[in-house]
């Protein structure tokens, strides 16, 4: 395995950030790293790389123990962080350079025209950074991580800041680098994580709650999610009275989305709860097809 985490813990303060996830992902695997905001993904990819080290367990890179040998570990790993620290007074040709230099790159020139061909920096290869709008900011950056030929590939939003035709091109360029390498990226854009990934991984609060192919997890909750819809307002207690219920989520003022064991039972009583209260149901639907409505049902709070 490419990389394996073991019971991996961060604890800030009182609060575990991170707490004992364990998973693995290997070569040829292109695996979405998913989660709500402060849940954990940054921190633990952050671990993964040696940028943090962890209050327990542990991350191994390539069968090498991060803690023990971050600098072996590094030599592995091509890393995109959030937020994408670049030499804005830098030339992109000249920053990649730098990093080449850093990496001791045999033929620097020819590994940087790849990159730069490989991430769409042509046209811009000559600017300064900071002369390069937020989208062309996440090439460099990318081109960055690729520029050593690693073995895995951690990549924390690396679409952020993208339009709709790079975004599409960026996509490309992590499958052709999943084909023989590892991947592991984060994203909020969970149709991006669809179109790239089968398989991901999704942690909530610091604790994994997921770890399977898309597929599956599809498979196992197409029909145990329920959204419905009123006219009036309604309270959560009425809904987590129904029988089969195991968690209500307020969508907005009338809209909620209810998971339960039997969905058709549910969906069976609404109406008739509808009937004996006078309440009138403006549409009533059963999800959990898309990789959103999984990650909702996984993710959300009991919200009163």
């Amino acid at each position: 395995m490419s990389i394996v985490v073991h019971e991996l813990v961060k604890i800030y303060g009182e609060q575990k950030a991170v707490n004992k996830i364990s998973f693995s992902a290997k070569k040829g695997e292109i695996v979405g790293f998913l989660g709500p905001n402060g849940a954990g993904k940054s921190t633990t990819m952050k671990m993964i790389t040696g940028y943090l080290s962890p209050d327990g367990g542990a991350a191994t890179v390539s069968n090498i123990n991060v803690a023990d040998d971050p600098i072996a570990a590094k030599k592995k790993i091509g890393y995109l962080p959030e937020a994408n620290p670049l030499y804005t007074d830098m030339y992109v040709k000249e920053y990649l350079d730098f990093i080449s230099g850093v990496h001791d790159i045999k033929n620097k020139k020819q590994r940087i025209k790849d990159v730069i061909e490989l991430t769409g920096l042509n046209v811009e290869q000559k600017k300064k950074i900071n002369q390069l709008s937020k989208g062309y900011r996440q090439r460099t950056g990318l081109a960055a991580a690729l520029i050593h030929d690693p073995e895995v590939l951690i990549l924390d939003e690396p679409t952020s800041g993208l339009d709709p035709n790079q975004i599409i091109e960026i996509r490309n360029v992590i499958k052709n680098q999943g084909k023989d390498k590892t991947v592991l990226f984060s994203s909020h854009i969970l149709q991006e994580v669809e179109a790239i990934c089968d398989r991901v991984i999704i942690i909530n609060k610091g604790v994994l709650v997921a770890d399977d192919k898309i597929s599956n997890l599809q498979q196992n909750r197409k029909t145990d999610v329920v959204k419905v819809s009123f006219k009036e307002p309604i309270k959560a207690e009425q809904l987590q009275r129904l029988s089969g219920v195991t968690s209500v989520n307020k969508l907005d003022t009338f809209t909620w989305q209810i998971q339960a064991a039997d969905a058709n039972e549910v969906k069976r009583q609404l109406l008739e709860m509808s009937l004996q209260l006078n309440l009138n149901i403006v549409s009533l639907q059963t999800e959990g097809g898309s990789l959103e409505d999984i990650f909702r049902s996984l993710t959300s709070l009991n919200r009163p």
